[in-house]
């Protein structure tokens, strides 16, 4: 589902009552664990984090005008979406949390590239996330992205 907003904190004002504090945690481990150098913005009608125009100028191949995307959580229809970009672009990384996952959370991984589909939000792995989190600094994610997206 899309929520129009401006701000990460009116997006949470209008997830469903029953999201909202598993959106929020998700977001604070964001803050909490992701290196220096991303920032939190509402991209792609989503609240997550970005690398800046002043880090990376050349911004998002599909737009340039947008800030290069790392991270996102969305209220879907029937689930929490996160969006992690790094995972879609780095196979050693996306190995890493499949195994990891495995070992700590009680339901089958649900994903697609880049999203990790979370039904229920007691099943959700928080601590992993924030192991995720931290895996990843901005100039890993230039130079992932870079080698994997633009045309050399």
């Amino acid at each position: 589902m899309k929520y129009e907003s401006n701000t990460i904190e009116d997006y949470l004002n209008k997830v469903p009552q029953d999201r909202k504090d598993a959106i929020k945690k998700i977001l604070d481990l964001m803050e909490k664990n992701l290196p220096e150098g991303f920032e939190a913005q509402i991209n792609y009608s989503m609240p997550g984090y970005v690398v800046p125009h002043s880090l990376f100028p050349a911004g998002y191949h599909c737009d340039p005008k947008l800030p290069l995307p790392f991270i996102n959580i969305a209220s879907q229809k029937n689930f929490i979406a996160l969006y992690h970009m790094g995972i879609y672009a780095k196979p050693e990384l996306l190995q890493w949390f499949q195994e990891e996952y495995k070992k700590v959370a009680p339901t089958k991984l649900d994903m697609g590239k880049s999203c990790v589909r979370f039904k229920k939000v007691e099943h959700i792995p928080y601590n992993l996330l924030g192991e995720l989190f931290k895996k990843m600094t901005v100039n890993d994610w230039i130079n992932t992205y870079t080698a994997a997206f633009l045309k050399k």
